[in-house]
């Protein structure tokens, strides 16, 4: 008996090429490969085996030739030592942000719009009288020539300054951001790898800022038992270390950076799994694994309360859904008036969102 197989039509994937196919499976295993391309290969190679991904007149060898001839793949020509390239990098920090975010054009200009008109970047419809200070490119010329006819007439054309109209502008604030990112063991302990899944919010949320926002500045911090800037092109080399899970020099040093920005707006992106387990105290580590440390989270709780008062809200991105870490990061969010999304491991696209200054609660898709 003969069977069909039906799946939902996609007209952008039955458009693609052979080697666009292949190059979202590549870019998908080097974030799990910590950005080895020649791990990353072998895992392409092994289920080309297993599941035919690729046909008779386009091999695996033809699309490693086509990556080198992009741009995707350097080659140390002495040593055979194969390497991803910064287009790479950017196509990975891509392809998270359109599986999280949708996909996203690139603008011009930050868009942060507030409701108060003011010299900005974007014209809206509105006009208003001239007013002592304006500048010259905002007069709305059409306007002001029509007003000057009807008051003066044609006969004897004058201008004067009751006829000009000043265009109105958006305003557009700018917003410096701190992306913290938990690379403790626990982001790997008990089976569960939640690490790849915090790579991916951070990569999109990177090139969410950089393509949107570009006007705005963006710092990332990553925090074991201490806590180190790192630039967006090594999140994709991101891996866990033997470390605890020290908050608290996450929280400082974030707040530092923020500190020596000018921007008025300013805010902190936490990607954990929300178990503060270190302290530095003077030279010493103090560390409690097992559970939440009071000690500890005390610290971290004065610090959200610290950062709500210099009006720093903290968003946190929960890769964890153990009950207790939750609640944890329920009270660290209400502490600071921030936000919280909870991320589940296998649907990471789908958020439980909470907003604790509007009080509404929404799942996200």
């Amino acid at each position: 008996m003969r069977g069909y197989l039906f799946s939902k039509y996609n007209s952008d994937e039955n458009n693609k090429t052979p080697f666009e196919k292949l190059l979202d499976y590549f870019l998908q295993l080097l974030t799990y490969t910590n950005g080895d391309a020649s791990e990353a290969l072998q895992w392409m190679n092994e289920l080309d085996r297993n599941y035919e991904l690729t046909a008779p007149q386009y091999g695996m060898g033809d699309f490693i030739d086509e990556l080198k001839e992009k741009g995707y793949l350097d080659e140390n020509a002495a040593t055979g030592e194969i390497k991803i390239t910064g287009k790479t990098e950017q196509s990975i920090r891509k392809s998270s942000l359109e599986e999280i975010f949708g996909k996203l054009k690139k603008t011009k200009q930050g868009d942060h719009n507030t409701r108060r008109p003011g010299q900005g970047d974007e014209l809206n419809a509105e006009t208003r009288p001239f007013q002592f200070g304006d500048m010259l490119e905002q007069i709305d010329f059409t306007e002001s020539i029509r007003n000057a006819q009807i008051n003066h007439g044609l006969d004897s054309f004058t201008m004067h300054e009751d006829d000009l109209k000043i265009k109105e502008t958006d305003f557009k604030s700018q917003t410096s951001t701190v992306l913290m990112i938990d690379i403790s063991h626990s982001m790997i302990l008990y089976g569960e790898d939640r690490i790849t899944p915090a790579k991916k919010v951070a990569m999109a949320l990177s090139e969410l800022i950089t393509t949107k926002y570009p006007k705005d500045t963006l710092d990332i911090v990553v925090f074991g038992n201490d806590a180190w800037p790192v630039e967006i092109k090594d999140l994709p080399y991101l891996q866990v270390g033997p470390y605890h899970t020290n908050t608290v020099a996450g929280l400082e040093l974030a707040m530092d950076i923020l500190r020596r920005r000018r921007n008025p707006n300013k805010q902190i992106f936490m990607i954990t799994d929300g178990k503060p387990t270190c302290l530095k105290v003077g030279k010493r580590y103090y560390k409690n694994s097992f559970g939440l440390d009071r000690k500890i989270t005390s610290r971290c709780l004065n610090l959200a309360a610290q950062c709500k008062k210099i009006k720093v809200p903290i968003t946190t991105f929960m890769i964890a859904s153990d009950p207790y870490l939750q609640r944890f990061v329920t009270e660290f969010t209400e502490t600071n008036n921030g936000k919280a999304f909870f991320a589940s491991l296998d649907h990471l696209g789908a958020f439980i969102f909470r907003d604790f200054e509007s009080g509404k609660r929404k799942t996200l898709y």
